[in-house]
């Protein structure tokens, strides 16, 4: 009956850090990806619904943003989307803090006030972003 109630054996670190890179792999692969294609090709990577509808989304020129960001083209990337590449370096940490908290064991639970918070404020600036990029107010925001 003891054996019934024995706690489970600790997970093993290639347990802890599985998810966290195998999500760092798909990006590599999808940045590598976008690499070797470019997609400022027309048509190279399909058609953008919002942009054949006539407007421009808050994703839009990301797909080229990254393949510049991959050639070291910094102002050509912000040019093709400017809200991607702000947010870059901070899913670049979040994914590392991600990584090295399962590498230690450690498990960080975010309060649930600055998830809402910062939720709402990318949804926000997202937003913001996509009306401007799509008014005679903003035209360099546009891809």
């Amino acid at each position: 009956m003891s054996a019934l109630l024995a706690p489970a054996p600790a997970p093993s670190r290639w347990d802890r850090v599985r998810a966290p890179l195998v999500t760092i792999g798909g990006l590599g692969l999808a940045t590598l990806a976008l690499h070797l294609r470019d997609p400022h090709v027309g048509g190279s990577w399909g058609i953008c619904p919002s942009a054949a509808m006539g407007f421009w989304c808050p994703g839009c020129g990301g797909l080229r943003a990254v393949n510049d960001l991959t050639h070291g083209e910094f102002v050509s990337a912000a040019s093709s989307n400017l809200l991607l590449v702000v947010l870059m370096p901070l899913a670049v940490l979040a994914l590392a803090v991600w990584t090295l908290d399962r590498w230690r064991g450690r498990s960080r639970r975010l309060p649930r006030r600055l998830v809402v918070v910062g939720g709402w404020a990318l949804l926000g600036a997202a937003g913001l972003f996509m009306l401007l990029r799509n008014t005679p107010a903003a035209p360099w925001l546009a891809p």
